[in-house]
C-alpha cells in the first residue's frame, strides 16, 4: 500500500479501508487518549505524588533531627542539673539584705587584721539593681605595706561571700603605699524585689515599643 493509496481512502466508508490504515487510525487515538488523559488528570496525579515526595523528605529530616534530640535527652537533663547546681551554689554566696551588714564588717576587719589603715569605707547610698540581685559598691582607701594589702586582697578572695576589688589605683606617699580601690559586693533580692524588677523591665519594654 503506497501513499497514492491512503490519499483515496474514503473517510465515510473506514469499515471497507484495509487492515494498515485502521491499525494506523487506532493507535493515533490510543495515543491522543493516554496524551488527554496525562494532560487532564495524570498532571495532577504527578503534582500530587512529587509534593508527597517532598513532604516525605522534610518529616524525614524532622524525624533525624527529633531522633537526635532523644538519643541525648538524657545528655542534656545531666547538664541541667550540673548547671543549675553551680547556679544555687553561686546564689548561696550572695547574702540576703539582713547580711551585708556582717558582710561590711568582714571587709573592714579583714584590712584591720592585717595592720592596714582605712581612710575611706564609704559603701554607695545606691544599689545597682540588676535582674534577680543587687550590686553594692564601696569606695575604700586603705594605708600599709605592699605585702600587708597583698594579704587583703586574698583575705577577701577569700570570704563566704562575693566580694570583688575593683579599679585599684596605688600611690606612694612619702614611703607609705596607699590603696584606692572599689570594692562590690552582691545580695540576691527577695521574691517581692524580684517582681518589681520585672515590672519596672516590662514598663520600658513598653515604653521602647511606643516610640
Amino acid at each position: 500500500m503506497n501513499l497514492d493509496d491512503l490519499r483515496r481512502l474514503n473517510f465515510r466508508d473506514v469499515g471497507n479501508w484495509p487492515l494498515l490504515p485502521k491499525i494506523l487510525i487506532l493507535m493515533g487515538i490510543f495515543v491522543v487518549i493516554v496524551l488527554g488523559g496525562a494532560f487532564l488528570d495524570w498532571r495532577e496525579q504527578w503534582d500530587a505524588l512529587e509534593a508527597a515526595q517532598g513532604e516525605e523528605a522534610r518529616l524525614k529530616e524532622q524525624y533525624g533531627q527529633k531522633k537526635a534530640k532523644a538519643i541525648n535527652f538524657e545528655l542534656y537533663v545531666q547538664q541541667l542539673s550540673e548547671v543549675e547546681q553551680s547556679f544555687g551554689a553561686l546564689v548561696k554566696q550572695l547574702p540576703n539584705r539582713s547580711e551585708i551588714d556582717a558582710l561590711l564588717t568582714d571587709i573592714n576587719q579583714a584590712g584591720l587584721g592585717r595592720g592596714l589603715q582605712f581612710e575611706l569605707f564609704r559603701p554607695s547610698p545606691q544599689e545597682k539593681m540588676q535582674d534577680f540581685y543587687a550590686e553594692l559598691p564601696i569606695k575604700i582607701k586603705i594605708t600599709g605595706t605592699y605585702h600587708d594589702m597583698g594579704a587583703f586582697a586574698s583575705d577577701v578572695a577569700q570570704l563566704p561571700r562575693i566580694v570583688t576589688l575593683n579599679d585599684l589605683q596605688i600611690a606612694n606617699e612619702k614611703g607609705t603605699l596607699s590603696l584606692d580601690a572599689e570594692a562590690r559586693t552582691f545580695r540576691y533580692l527577695d521574691e517581692e524585689e524580684i517582681a518589681k524588677q520585672r515590672a519596672l523591665l516590662k514598663a520600658k519594654e513598653k515604653g521602647k515599643a511606643k516610640k
